[in-house]
């Protein structure tokens, strides 16, 4: 309306000048003049109209409220839910050994591959041989000697003994030549003993794998000073098989216990199998066993160490690498499980979207700490029955109406809530 009143005063002024220039300037116009102003004061009703029919098409209601956005839930069921406990353990080798000399001298070869992988047997290191070799032949020629007198003890007393029986000699004479004869022989064991140390030490000079594993790299190169078991030259490890150790708290051994009904060292058998998953998040294929059980609590702690048996068939378990060990609860959570997506995490509270009764979106905040797969499992906050919205959260807001549908297994991840199905081992995260 104030549109049309500004134009219709506006076109009205433009009339009432056009009209007094026109009778000013000539009185013989003056008929032309009132004709022309008769002829525009006619149109005014109909240009009024036309505004006015403009105007009134404006003055309708404007744009309708958009439809409300649809988004994709699920329906809450209460189910059995396997859940896992992680613990993190690092792998140590079945097998450890130092490969250390038992005699002194200077190295003259190493005979192995830093890192390479060697059987028992497979020569490792030679130390310079020629000092045993000449202590052996000391030691034989030692033992010759004492052989030599031993043999000529030996013959005298098989001379003088039948003398005694003609008073040729005396007792005391036959005694000393059993003594001397006694002597000798022992000699010849010292002699030969010392020939076999002889021997082993020429032998140790020559140092073999005394299994089969992974070697470590030589920390003695050719030409380096090898004093006797005090130089470490290499650690040689096993791999067929490899120990998992990590650390239980006291408070998860007692439940086990009681669940159990006895110590979970004592019958091994009855525990599920441990999972692993490398630093990669990847799962280890082979499961691990219980091995032992500490029998003390470590009190700065308040820990107990606990060691698996893995198998290590492809050798991909190094020793002192990290893992995560996964354990599944003997008994399954009573709870429910929403997928992840559907979950808002903010200053540590965790929240989601539900449905309520009329159709609206309502907020709501929930109790969950432990996460199954890509699902949480809800301690509390949500009821069996409840509508949650997986899909579309970003356009929801509280107590706006919305159109929720059932949300497809692919979009739910594969994870149906109406399907009371254990989570597969080691899929805790």
């Amino acid at each position: 309306m104030v549109i049309i009143r500004y134009l219709f005063r506006r076109y009205k002024f433009k009339i009432t000048n056009f009209a007094w220039f026109r009778a000013k300037s000539s009185l013989r116009h003056g008929m032309q003049i009132k004709s022309t102003i008769a002829l525009r004061a006619a149109s005014m009703p109909a240009f009024a109209a036309a505004l006015l029919a403009i105007a009134g098409c404006s003055g309708k209601s404007g744009p309708q409220a958009p439809p409300p956005p649809e988004v994709g839930v699920i329906k809450t069921v209460v189910q059995a839910v396997p859940v896992y406990e992680e613990y993190v353990g690092q792998t140590e080798a079945v097998d450890t050994v130092e490969i250390r000399a038992r005699v002194s001298g200077i190295l003259e070869r190493q005979a192995f591959e830093d890192g390479g992988r060697v059987k028992k047997g497979d020569l490792l290191f030679v130390i310079d041989q020629q000092p045993f070799v000449v202590a052996l032949a000391q030691a034989k020629a030692a033992l010759a000697q004492v052989q030599a007198a031993h043999l000529n003890s030996k013959q005298i007393l098989e001379r003088v003994r039948p003398l005694l029986a003609d008073e040729a000699i005396s007792q005391q004479d036959l005694d000393a030549a059993v003594a001397r004869e006694a002597a000798d022989a022992a000699n010849v064991d010292a002699a030969k003993a010392q020939v076999r140390t002889a021997e082993l030490n020429l032998d140790y000079a020559t140092i073999r794998a005394p299994r089969d594993g992974v070697i470590s790299k030589a920390l003695i190169k050719p030409g380096g000073l090898v004093n006797a078991s005090t130089t470490l030259l290499t650690t040689l490890y096993s791999d067929g098989q490899i120990y998992v150790n990590f650390a239980l708290s006291e408070q998860k051994l007692l439940e086990l216990q009681r669940e159990l009904k006895h110590n979970p060292g004592e019958e091994k058998s009855k525990l599920p199998p441990f999972h692993l998953k490398l630093v990669d998040g990847s799962e280890y294929k082979s499961s691990g066993k219980l091995n032992f059980v500490d029998a003390a609590v470590d009190p700065k702690s308040g820990t107990v160490q606990i060691r698996l048996l893995v198998p290590n068939p492809d050798r991909l378990l190094r020793a002192g690498q990290l893992v995560r060990v996964v354990f599944p609860s003997l008994e399954p959570l009573q709870a429910i499980r929403i997928p992840q997506r559907a979950v808002q995490e903010l200053q540590g509270k965790r929240s989601v979207y539900v449905v309520d009764a009329e159709g609206k979106a309502a907020y709501r905040e929930i109790t969950a700490t432990t996460r199954v797969g890509n699902d949480w499992v809800v301690e509390g906050g949500l009821k069996a029955g409840e509508m949650v919205i997986v899909d579309g959260t970003q356009k929801v807001r509280p107590g706006a109406p919305v159109k929720p549908v059932a949300a497809t297994p692919e979009a739910d991840g594969g994870a149906k809530q109406d399907a009371a199905k254990p989570a597969p081992a080691g899929s805790a995260h």
